[in-house]
């Protein structure tokens, strides 16, 4: 018989097994993989570069970082004559003892609403020039 018989059907190309490198073999000890280190290592993998740029910015912890905004607290003119001491002084103790502002006011400025009862001395507060005005027509200082 001169034809084609099964036991002379042989495949076109050989089935070749992938090489295993690193595991000594025909390659020499290291096979391939150089020595020591993190590419001569079963399993390796290198850490995403992600990883080590977030490690780089500084950690914000708690809210010390917060911004806290200035409170300021504004008193009409016309309100303030009726907390002023026996001398005619207004100034920020006054009105801390007064009861008009808390410790934790950051800044106290008088405004010009209303009309003041008497004439009084105003210190260490900020003045609008409105108000101003008003105080000293009447008779009283800004210091």
């Amino acid at each position: 018989m001169n034809g084609m018989e099964l036991h002379t059907i042989g495949t076109q190309s050989k089935n070749r097994s992938k090489r295993r490198v690193g595991r000594g073999g025909k390659r020499g000890t290291y096979s391939g993989r150089g020595q020591k280190g993190q590419h001569s290592r079963a399993g390796r993998r290198i850490r995403p570069a992600e990883r080590d740029i977030l490690s780089k910015f500084p950690k914000l912890r708690g809210t010390s970082n917060t911004r806290r905004s200035r409170t300021i607290l504004e008193i009409h003119l016309g309100r303030l004559g009726h907390f002023a001491d026996e001398g005619g002084v207004v100034s920020k103790p006054v009105l801390l003892k007064k009861g008009l502002i808390g410790r934790t006011t950051d800044i106290v400025k008088v405004l010009s609403g209303g009309e003041p009862s008497k004439a009084f001395t105003i210190e260490g507060i900020p003045v609008s020039k409105g108000a101003k005005a008003k105080i000293e027509a009447k008779g009283g200082k800004v210091k």
